[in-house]
């Protein structure tokens, strides 16, 4: 019989479940037939733990569907980073944790390795009937992780190294700042740590639109940005909904992340398809840091130009083949903002005047259909529009069409 455990050994299992039934959501006990019930009540249980006041159900002719509910109006910080603050640990790792650093209490307590292994057996381990046995080697390593860390510093005096607790940071004067970071920027989940440190505080910001749940991609977006840090080559498993789990060999490039929805892409190098290519980050997973490549400078100066030409991160099938758009809007006397927002809001091309009233927006896109919900917000005061890509042009106006029936003004033959 399994037991329930609230801590957690590898994130990524979590992050599966949750990306699949509450991001995606609205799925079903019987729907999840990747591991088995039991496997998945486990995992719906711990989770329920962390964000119980946010999950709600309904129920289906299919069954009972479980989702995360949230109103961003009235929280202060994204519940989903508990799921970070839950890792699990050994009763060994615990022990020595707290040993190594009650014994290294403050920056002035300087030790070498022995010093600490003749604290520990003498002062520590001794107190207990049946003690824990920690080898130097055992120790040695965890000391070099909290370097690494930075949360001990060492020194050399001589052959012997010393080892002393690196001084506390003063942040309380970085509240406001970290609290913006923390729901705002990718990796938040770094801020929300760092809150963890100060005293509870009601936050001074509120967000019209809060993206949540990148929260659940922290640990792959910061290997990310490591290897496009260090100019490494990564490995990662790209998953679909069609199609089953692949192994990619990328050079990641730029992280872009949407306004309008808040998903996050990997514009990356792929070695396999010699192509600069598009990929969601919450489908990518098991990302390992490979070694260095000389290309990086190349290839991002290569995207950079490609941006030229892209509106969201599609670059098309052939980088060297574009799509035409252009359409032209009408103003009246006293809707100069709409010129104002044409020039604000384009990330690309050329906004031409023609005359007093009339302005032509044309650009050189990798896809025409990344602008149609852009194009669609000044239809009222658009006159003409065409693109190359005809197909794209002849949705647009059987849209048109199709709204016009539905608001009962009947079939026009030109929508315009």
């Amino acid at each position: 019989m399994s037991t329930y455990h609230e801590l957690i050994k590898n994130f990524e299992k979590i992050r599966a479940y949750m990306r699949e039934f509450y991001v995606y959501g609205f799925k079903s006990r019987d729907d999840y037939d990747k591991k088995s019930a039991r496997s998945y009540d486990d995992e719906r249980r711990r989770m329920e733990s962390w964000l119980g006041e946010h999950m709600r159900f309904i129920r289906t002719p299919e069954g009972k569907n479980v989702f995360i509910s949230i109103d961003t109006r009235n929280i202060s910080h994204n519940p989903l980073y508990k799921a970070w603050k839950t890792k699990s640990f050994t009763d060994g790792d615990i022990t020595l944790h707290f040993i190594l650093f009650d014994i290294l209490h403050a920056p002035d307590m300087i030790l070498s390795l022995s010093d600490i292994m003749t604290r520990m057996d003498e002062e520590y381990l001794s107190a207990f009937d049946e003690p824990m046995i920690f080898d130097e080697s055992t120790v040695r390593k965890k000391l070099k992780e909290y370097i690494s860390l930075g949360l001990i510093s060492a020194k050399k005096q001589g052959k012997t190294v010393l080892y002393h607790r690196t001084a506390d940071t003063d942040i309380s004067h970085l509240t406001n700042a970290l609290d913006f970071y923390s729901e705002a920027v990718p990796c938040g989940v770094i801020g929300s740590f760092l809150l963890d440190k100060l005293e509870p505080h009601r936050s001074i910001f509120t967000f019209k639109h809060h993206y949540m749940t990148s929260a659940i991609d922290s640990e792959v977006i910061a290997l990310l940005f490591t290897a496009m840090r260090e100019k490494r080559i990564i490995s990662a498993i790209g998953h679909s909904r069609r199609n089953p789990p692949q192994s990619r060999r990328l050079i990641p490039l730029r992280l872009f992340i949407s306004a309008q929805n808040g998903r996050q892409h990997l514009l990356a190098y792929d070695s396999e398809r010699n192509r600069i290519t598009s990929l969601r980050v919450d489908y990518l997973s098991d990302i390992k840091l490979l070694e260095l490549t000389p290309r990086f400078d190349e290839l991002r100066a290569q995207l950079s130009e490609m941006q030229k030409k892209m509106w969201g991160v599609s670059v098309g099938n052939d980088k060297k083949q574009t799509e035409h758009v252009s359409f032209t809007v009408k103003i009246e006397k006293g809707e100069n903002y709409i010129i104002g927002r044409l020039e604000r809001e384009k990330r690309i091309g050329t906004v031409e005047k023609i005359d007093e009233n009339t302005y032509r927006f044309s650009a050189e896109v990798y896809d025409t259909n990344e602008l149609i919900p852009w194009i669609r917000t000044f239809i009222c005061r658009i006159t003409d529009i065409q693109c190359s890509n005809r197909a794209v042009e002849h949705r647009f106006r059987q849209d048109l069409k199709q709204m016009y029936h539905m608001y009962g003004i009947g079939e026009r033959e030109e929508t315009t």
